[in-house]
């Protein structure tokens, strides 16, 4: 199915990000990460005003594998 997109503003796009606008059948990411990150952190866009209160991220994550990426070599 065609994909109607309108406007697209990219500030950055690192060496190892996939973008993608429209149909795809498959995106093979060739590196994976965790990010932990308190509220407000990811915001994105012109003229934001974020408040937020008391904000606490907690980073216990006891298990050794997320997400792998074997297999996706480039």
């Amino acid at each position: 199915m065609p994909a109607m997109v309108g406007a697209i503003k990219i500030n950055e796009i690192s060496g190892t990000a996939i973008f993608n606008v429209g149909d795809v059948y498959h995106m093979s990411p060739q590196s994976s990460n965790k990010t932990f990150a308190g509220a407000g952190s990811f915001n994105t866009g012109d003229y934001l005003q974020v408040n937020n209160g008391y904000s606490v991220t907690h980073t216990i994550d006891s298990d050794v594998v997320d997400n792998s990426n074997i297999g996706n070599a480039g």
